[in-house]
This record gives structure tokens, sequence and C-alpha cells, in this order.
């Protein structure tokens, strides 16, 4: 398993939660990382993207103020803290890699070639 996501569950609104995502690639300090999340019915969608270094982030425009992205390059993981969660945050939570090298932050999910397998998120009101 390259990504391995974990730190999903269930909360009430307004709880946090703090899902991790486990890296085994090569050369990760060099990967910007991103999560994406996707609801029953609905298409992926971008959450939170942070570089390689420096630690630059975007955020959709739902979350921000709210989620928080942030990474140990030393111990290849990213993290996104999630405060002040609503019912409309349940989703399957996904962490993607983008390539070796490719550290810039980028939206799209077709710029990212290693996904986890996700982790359920989900905030009851």
């Amino acid at each position: 398993v390259q990504l391995q996501a974990s730190g999903g569950g269930l909360v009430q609104a307004g709880g946090s939660l703090r899902l991790s995502c486990a890296a085994s690639v090569r050369a990760f300090n060099t990967r910007a990382m991103s999560w994406f999340r996707q609801a029953p019915g609905k298409e992926r969608e971008f959450v939170a993207s942070i570089t390689s270094s420096f630690g630059l982030a975007e955020y959709v425009d739902s979350v921000k103020g709210r989620f928080t992205i942030s990474r140990d390059n030393a111990k290849n993981t990213v993290f996104l803290q999630m405060n002040s969660l609503k019912p409309e945050d349940t989703a399957v939570y996904f962490c993607a890699a983008r390539s070796a090298n490719y550290g810039a932050i980028a939206r799209s999910s077709s710029s990212y070639d290693i996904w986890g397998q996700g982790t359920q998120v989900t905030v009851s009101s």
C-alpha cells in the first residue's frame, strides 16, 4: 500500500477530526499532496493541497477557515485537521500524491497518480 489514510469516523456537527495519510512512496518530499472527498452520488471533489516544501496550501472555499492541511516530510505523512465539521462534510476522504518532483499544488484529480484507499467521515446533525 503506497498511501494509507486513517482517522475518519462519526462525529457530531461542530466536532473535529484529524485525518492522517502515511506514504510509502519514493521521494515523498518532492511531491505535492492533497485531500479529495466524495459524497454519495457526487463527483470526487478537491478539498486541500500542500506543496512539497514550504508548506504552502490551498483549500476549496467551503472548508477555508475550518480545515488545515499539513505534512511531516520526516515521517512521510500528510494530515488534514478538520474543525467545526458540518453534515455536508460527510464523505469518503482520499489522500493523493503527485508524481516525484511535482511539488506544486494542483486541484485537478488527474494531476495525481497515487491514491489512498479512503477513510469515511460522517458528521451527524
